[in-house]
């Protein structure tokens, strides 16, 4: 194996994986999903849809034991709903802090654990998918391209210099997340990104808002079906 992409089975890692794909070749791509005690398994259910039709290897992780504690609403012991607003009006009401559905500390412990998968796959690069959109306003901080650069760093150094991250996307909007997985062929059809676990993408949830912004953006209409559409 070449490259391990952190795959979630959203649109953005989706793109990550078909570059990885083009880059490599299929044979020489591996999946990693994670499930982490999230309300639903839609997103688990696309990265298995995704992966078979690129012809990928795929494997899972259950890290959900790790944020049993946590208050995040995208956890199934949360007390609160899932916010059905911008990413910019819930910014409004957490005074600088994290969004509700900030998973504590995902994306680090995420790329560590596929460190450790990576190195013992062979692999010489992990991509991922954070894009400058859910930086913006430290709604997600472990997105930023500080972040980023800090973790990427400490992978590289712990791996014995072996092991890079890659993460095409941390200093563009999700518009050119689009925009590029049109161009390469991306089954966007296929990605599942809602955090609802309903049979139709919410369309007022903040990534569903997000995502369709970022097709309209592109002149195109999001192929995935949504009970309702956020303006």
């Amino acid at each position: 194996m070449k490259a391990l992409v952190l795959f979630s089975g959203g649109l953005d890692s989706s793109v990550c994986l078909g570059i990885a794909v083009r880059e490599y070749g299929a044979s020489e791509v591996l999946a990693l999903s994670i499930y982490y005690g999230q309300k639903h398994k839609r997103e688990m259910e696309a990265s298995e849809r995704v992966a078979a039709y690129y012809g990928v290897r795929r494997i899972t992780l259950d890290l959900g034991e790790v944020f049993k504690d946590s208050n995040c609403t995208l956890l199934c012991g949360a007390a609160e709903a899932i916010p059905h607003e911008e990413y910019s009006e819930q910014l409004l009401k957490t005074d600088g802090a994290p969004v509700s559905t900030y998973v504590p500390y995902r994306n680090g412990l995420f790329l560590s654990s596929a460190a450790s998968v990576a190195l013992s796959n062979g692999c010489e690069v992990i991509y991922y998918g954070a894009h400058a959109d859910d930086a913006a306003g430290n709604a997600y901080p472990d997105t930023s391209i500080e972040f980023n650069n800090a973790i990427a760093q400490a992978i590289y150094l712990g791996s014995g210099n072996a092991l890079r991250v890659i993460a095409p996307f941390i200093d563009k909007p999700k518009a050119e997340v689009v925009a590029l997985g049109a161009e390469i062929g991306v089954p966007f059809e296929l990605t599942w990104s809602c955090y609802e676990g309903n049979e139709k993408a919410c369309g007022v949830c903040g990534t569903c808002r997000d995502r369709i912004r970022a097709f309209k953006e592109n002149g195109m209409t999001d192929p995935i079906e949504y009970g309702m559409r956020g303006e």
